[in-house]
């Protein structure tokens, strides 16, 4: 399928067209915010190595410089290789930034320093520029120039302490849930600087500490009995660090059954054949609920095999009772939640044959989101770039030839 039928049939531009976002981050952290504003109808401009930044390189891929997880983070993106510890490549980006609305960047401040790329220099040279630097901890802190990884900020942010409290050892959980949340908070936050520097003229440094956005999503629930002071109990969400919390095994597979309100879980006890246990007081008030919650998911995991998946399906949907299977996430492009909805669908890419696009998950009715290009090689839109920027070819193709820039140029010209 072509990208562009996506965007046939009279569809708006996207809601960010006519921003221009430079993204010069790496992994996933930066490129998945950056790619989320491109679906949004941003002009993302990826400023990288001339060999590519370091995600390109993991496995698995079919060509150098086009891994698997570069392409799921990369979309919608043109890509502009420039050395920029050479002082023409710095000369490029910033001409760059004077067309720029945005800059995304996650390297550390010391390298950005090194680089003449710290935010006091460009905000003196760009006052209209939003700055947007993501890194593991705050640039104020003592551990502002520590790496961080996702695992590193899931240990920071009590993230790993939640999973041992629920399986007695603190395991990461098994995605990067650090990176890709503040990939969220990156977008929102800067186009919430973009929204007061259109009203105001003057862009802002927007700061986004991993460590600190993980620890601020954990508490919401888990302060719990900490929210006050003296605390009314302790820290830590009940029903989500208990360690009976969890999917049961049904007869034949594996589900969610969550009787969550005192009315499903009478309805759930009831519908079972434990007609006798509906009306106990462990399970009919809040107070009870509270002190015996491990006792009622011992008692569901107990149940949970006399039925078969669909049977519980079947019992818990008429009645109203939150139930899912469990999806094997090998089998998800074969889900009929996923197929109906077409969420997962598969493009032709011009160097790397057929691959799978994972659409964009928001609805925007009057300008939709929209995939309109695929996941760039390195320096794929590089002398293109250059072209927009004032650059003859002649001027181009020397910069190629010095190793300034990365660029694909037509053979014979």
């Amino acid at each position: 399928m072509a990208l562009a039928d996506r965007t046939e049939g009279g569809a708006s531009p996207g809601a960010l067209e006519g921003v221009r976002v430079v993204d010069m981050s790496t992994v996933v952290m930066g490129p998945f915010a950056t790619q989320i504003l491109g679906d949004l109808g941003a002009d993302v401009i990826k400023v990288e190595p001339p060999g590519g930044e370091p995600t390109r390189h993991v496995f698995p891929q079919r060509h150098p410089g086009m891994s698997a997880l570069s392409m799921n983070v990369n979309r919608n993106k043109r890509s502009l290789a420039v050395d920029l510890k050479n002082p023409k490549g710095v000369e490029i980006l910033f001409e760059l930034l004077d067309t720029a609305d945005l800059l995304v960047t996650n390297l550390r401040s010391g390298a950005l320093d090194r680089l003449g790329l710290g935010y006091e220099r460009l905000a003196e040279r760009f006052p209209r520029l939003i700055y947007c630097h993501a890194q593991g901890f705050r640039s104020d802190s003592a551990l502002a120039n520590r790496a961080a990884y996702d695992e590193i900020v899931q240990a920071a942010s009590g993230l790993a302490d939640l999973m041992r409290r629920v399986t007695g050892k603190p395991y990461y959980v098994p995605t990067i849930l650090g990176d890709k949340l503040c990939s969220l908070t990156i977008v929102y936050s800067a186009l919430a600087a973009l929204h007061r520097r259109d009203r105001t003229g003057r862009g802002q440094l927007v700061e986004v500490p991993m460590t600190d956005t993980l620890l601020a999503f954990n508490l919401v629930e888990h302060l719990e009995g900490y929210t006050f002071e003296p605390p009314l109990g302790p820290m830590g969400f009940g029903r989500s660090v208990t360690p009976t919390h969890r999917a049961v095994r049904t007869k034949d597979g594996w589900a969610c059954i969550l009787p969550y309100s005192l009315k499903n879980i009478h309805d759930f006890l009831a519908a079972a054949g434990r007609a006798d246990l509906a009306g106990d007081p462990r399970f009919t008030t809040p107070a009870g609920l509270a002190e015996h919650r491990a006792e009622l998911y011992e008692l569901i995991e107990r149940i949970a095999p006399e039925k078969t998946t669909a049977d519980w399906e079947a019992l818990c949907v008429e009645r109203g009772i939150p139930f899912s299977p469990v999806l094997d996430i090998t089998k998800v492009t074969e889900d009929p939640y996923v197929t109906e909805g077409n969420l997962i669908r598969e493009a032709e890419h011009p160097t790397e044959g057929t691959y799978r696009i994972v659409q964009p998950p928001v609805r925007l009715s009057a300008s939709p989101a929209t995939v309109r290009r695929h996941p760039p090689r390195p320096g794929e839109h590089s002398a293109e770039v250059l072209a927009e920027l004032g650059h003859p070819l002649r001027e181009i193709q020397e910069l190629a030839a010095a190793g300034v820039v990365a660029a694909e140029l037509a053979e014979g010209r």
